[in-house]
């Protein structure tokens, strides 16, 4: 009889690894590796390790050993495993983590067949490159140009790829020459299961400045809230204090209470009553 052939020790021990990670983290994202550079990898490994630890690993052999773990919505979480991907088992929540990531790409050159990650723009202006047969690639790119001063100029900002849309080579060749950097690369979010639900990547994302807007919104209409009922706040209070002082200060120079600061003030009132006076006097031919 055959004897079963031993499963690799390798194989194993990813396999233990994983269920030990698994086990020690409360949140398992699933990162996509297309076009991940070592370096940005090896970056979050330096300034997070404390926080989180980034796995390698077959997809089939971290299915069975999250199978194995029998873990809340795991089944969900492991359909999610194709293609060449990455673990991050981590104690940040999913959002921090997303914006964490999104500043950690980087824009590099496209190449023939990349799938444009946003819009791809032509911006309107001086492309400083001499007419030529590069004419033609503008014109096949649908980009409007003009010449004028020995140069070319992009008539308007012109989309040339939507966002999902492949970038043929010609195109790729265009954009290199003018500088442009339109694939963002780096890691991203494809799954994370965390506390018994799998989130997708639309679920944590996080639109940062729209969420900057709608705080500085909110505490401008709280700001002026409180200032309409008079709430006290240790913002408020200063201006509260100083509305004050003035109305009183308004007031007493209308009573003509005297005090140190409303004296310089009522005499001054009565310095301008008796300037108009002597004005009108001088009219009637009065006086000097």
């Amino acid at each position: 009889m055959q004897r079963a052939k031993p499963y690799p020790k390798r194989k194993v021990e990813a396999y233990r690894r994983v269920q030990e990670l698994a086990k020690k983290y409360p949140m398992i994202v699933l990162a996509n590796m297309h076009k991940v550079r070592t370096m940005q990898i090896n970056e979050l490994r330096k300034r997070f390790r404390n926080e989180m630890t980034i796995y390698v690993v077959k997809n089939k052999i971290a299915a069975l050993a999250l199978k194995e773990l029998n873990l809340p919505g795991v089944q969900d979480f492991i359909n999610f495993l194709k293609g060449q991907n990455m673990f991050i088992f981590t104690y940040m929540d999913p959002f921090k983590l997303y914006i964490l990531l999104e500043k950690n790409k980087v824009n590099l050159p496209a190449k023939g067949g990349d799938i444009a990650t946003d819009d791809v723009v032509i911006p309107a202006g001086n492309t400083g490159l001499p007419p030529g047969p590069i004419l033609s690639e503008f014109k096949e790119a649908k980009v409007p140009t003009k010449i004028e001063s020995g140069s070319i100029w992009v008539v308007r900002d012109t989309v040339v790829a939507k966002k999902g849309e492949v970038i043929s080579s010609k195109l790729a060749s265009l954009l290199s020459k003018l500088g442009i950097k339109p694939i963002r690369a780096g890691i991203s979010i494809n799954a994370v299961l965390w506390n018994g639900k799998v989130l997708t990547s639309e679920d944590v994302k996080v639109d940062v400045e729209a969420v900057k807007s709608a705080i500085e919104t909110y505490a401008q209409d709280a700001i002026k809230l409180a200032n309409y009922i008079k709430y006290p706040t240790k913002e408020l209070l200063p201006i509260y204090i100083q509305e004050a002082v003035s109305k009183a200060l308004s007031l007493a120079t209308r009573i003509e209470y005297p005090t140190k600061e409303t004296l310089p003030l009522i005499l001054q009132k009565y310095h301008s009553i008796a300037e108009a006076i002597l004005s009108k006097v001088k009219e009637k031919g009065y006086g000097g």
